[in-house]
């Protein structure tokens, strides 16, 4: 596998035809070949998109993306940091909105529809270079529920193998799979980040050796990624899942604290084995 980094793209703006410019980087260097995958960043499809918005509109923007709160913390002198569900189903810091590599005073939202997007990138590129398997995806940088540190992951994708899954099949000592589904699309986008660079300027990267995975079709799209909400055991913040399950433990909504918590709840539960109204110890 190989990855490289096109430059020639320059500043983004309004009405710019995506498919023009990325095109054009291209063709001025490496040219395409059956089963590339060509690796677009979020932030010139939303430019292009005209998606930015003044910096001081900034938290009126994230509640208007925002479906779901996952969680929300305080921070001395800073908005609140805010986890939340975006109307794409990500679950992101800030929705999406982001100020880096945009004109002072603006941020930035998600694209309207990277799927749409990657899809008619792929079409225009098809066309333009004589292909008929090409890959196309579209990156945002996301944290991580188990780990530190950020990784750019597939929002959008048409024309590859988005998850491949390996359940059913043997290891290397034939013992059989079962949990092993792999994120193809979101490792081809952290592998696009690693040569695109985040202060290099340039939003484009192709990804070439990955013929088994690129196909003819569309596909399902990077959707196929966001995991079911019953599926989800990070469906919360741990402060919101306590404070919920405070509140529907004793019935009320107030902020007493963890030991009035904990006193309630062994009382009602004391109660509810006994099946009778009990003395309860002073002493827990």
């Amino acid at each position: 596998m190989s990855a490289w980094a096109p430059s020639g793209i320059g500043e983004v703006r309004p009405g710019d035809d995506l498919a023009a410019l990325v095109g054009d980087a291209l063709a001025a260097g490496e040219s395409l070949t059956e089963g590339d995958v060509v690796v677009v960043t979020s932030k010139v499809v939303s430019k292009a998109e005209g998606r930015a918005v003044a910096a001081e509109d900034r938290e009126q923007a994230i509640t208007g993306e925002t479906v779901r709160v996952v969680a929300t913390r305080e921070r001395p002198g800073l908005p609140p940091l805010r986890i939340v569900e975006n109307r794409l189903g990500l679950v992101m810091a800030a929705a999406g909105v982001d100020a880096s590599n945009t004109p002072e005073g603006t941020v930035l939202l998600l694209p309207v529809d990277p799927d749409a997007t990657a899809r008619t990138l792929r079409a225009a590129l098809r066309q333009r270079f004589g292909l008929d398997r090409l890959g196309v995806v579209v990156t945002d940088t996301a944290g991580r529920a188990w780990r530190d540190g950020l990784v750019d992951i597939a929002i959008g994708a048409a024309g590859l193998v988005v998850v491949e899954d390996l359940r059913g099949g043997t290891d290397t000592h034939g013992r059989a799979l079962t949990a092993t589904v792999t994120a193809v699309a979101d490792e081809i986008a952290s592998a696009a980040e690693l040569v695109r660079g985040k202060t290099a300027g340039r939003p484009v990267a192709v990804v070439r050796g990955l013929e088994r995975y690129v196909g003819t079709q569309d596909g399902p799209g990077a959707r196929t990624l966001v995991r079911a909400g019953s599926d989800d055991m990070f469906r919360e913040g741990t402060a919101e899942a306590y404070a919920r399950g405070f509140a529907d433990g004793t019935e009320d909504d107030s902020e007493e604290s963890y030991e009035v918590g904990l006193r309630d709840g062994y009382a009602e539960g004391y109660r509810d084995a006994k099946r009778d109204e009990v003395p309860v110890p002073d002493e827990i």
